[in-house]
C-alpha cells in the first residue's frame, strides 16, 4: 500500500519529536502588498490565532525544538493562567499580534468604536503582562469577511481597517490555510496536505492555524508541517510591519 506524504511526514515528524508538556524558565481578491526583497529566498511564516489554549505550551515546546519563531495573534485572557502563558510565548521570542480581545463578532463589528475599544483593552492587558503593545494585527474572520456586514454593514470593515491604520496597526491576513477550522477537528493528514500543498508553489506563505483547547490535530501535524516546508526549501520567518503582507481587503 503507498503512504501519503501527510502519513510519511507524520511517522517522521512524531519520531523525532515528542510532546512532553513544556517547562517554563477565504478571500476574494487577495492583494499582495509587500514582497521579500530577496527573491531568491522561501519564506514561511507559521500564525497561530485565538490563543492562549491549553495547546500553546505543546505548540512552543515543538517551535523550540526545531528553532524557529511563530507569530501568535492571541486573544484576551486576564486569568494567571492567561497571563502565564502571554509571558512564556513572548520569552521564547515569537511576536504576539492582536486578534482583539473578545474575538466576538456581535459586538466588535458593531461600529469602528466598538472595534477600536475591544482591541485597546487587550493592548492595555498585553501592556500590563508582558511589557510590550503590539503593531500588527488579524481581524477576526479575516479583512474581508462578510459576518461583519450583519452587524455594523457593508462598509464596517473598510472603516475598521481605516481606522486601525491610523491607530499605527498593520493587518496580516493569509494566504495558506491548514484548514483546521474547516471542521470541530480536522484530521492531521488533511491539514499537512492542505499547507504542504498550498504553499509549494509560493515564495511567501503566511499560514493560518489555530491555538484552541480543540485543535489537538493542529498540535499534531506541526512537526509534519515544519519538516515539509524544510524540505521544499522554506527557511521559517515572523511577521512584522517590514515582512511581506497579505491583504484580503
Amino acid at each position: 500500500m503507498k503512504m501519503t506524504i501527510a502519513a510519511s511526514l507524520i511517522i517522521s515528524a512524531l519520531t523525532s519529536c515528542q510532546l512532553p508538556t513544556y517547562q517554563a524558565t477565504s478571500a476574494s481578491h487577495p492583494v499582495l502588498v509587500a514582497e521579500s526583497s530577496n527573491h531568491s529566498t522561501r519564506n514561511a511564516y507559521l500564525t497561530f490565532d485565538d490563543g492562549p489554549s491549553e495547546n500553546t505550551e505543546r505548540i512552543l515546546h515543538i517551535l523550540r525544538k526545531y528553532g524557529i519563531h511563530a507569530t501568535f495573534f492571541v486573544n484576551g485572557n486576564s486569568t494567571p493562567e492567561g497571563k502565564r502563558l502571554y509571558r512564556l510565548i513572548h520569552a521564547d521570542g515569537h511576536v504576539i499580534g492582536n486578534h482583539t480581545y473578545t474575538h466576538n463578532y456581535n459586538s466588535l463589528y458593531t461600529s469602528v468604536q466598538a472595534f477600536s475599544q475591544d482591541t485597546e483593552r487587550l493592548e492595555r492587558l498585553l501592556e500590563q503582562t508582558i511589557g510590550v503593545r503590539s503593531t500588527l494585527i488579524r481581524y477576526p474572520g479575516g479583512s474581508n469577511n462578510l459576518v461583519s456586514h450583519r452587524f455594523g454593514g457593508k462598509g464596517i470593515m473598510p472603516r475598521i481597517i481605516h481606522e486601525m491604520s491610523k491607530e499605527g496597526y498593520d493587518y496580516m491576513d493569509w494566504n495558506v490555510s491548514s484548514t483546521d477550522a474547516a471542521r470541530v477537528v480536522q484530521p492531521t493528514n488533511e491539514i499537512i496536505d492542505a499547507v504542504l500543498s498550498s504553499s509549494k508553489n509560493k515564495k511567501e506563505a503566511i499560514i493560518l492555524m489555530h491555538d484552541v483547547k480543540v485543535k489537538t490535530t493542529t498540535v499534531a501535524a506541526l512537526p509534519a508541517i515544519i519538516e515539509g516546508l524544510q524540505k521544499q526549501g522554506f527557511q521559517f520567518q515572523v511577521l512584522s510591519k517590514d515582512s511581506f503582507h497579505f491583504h484580503f481587503q
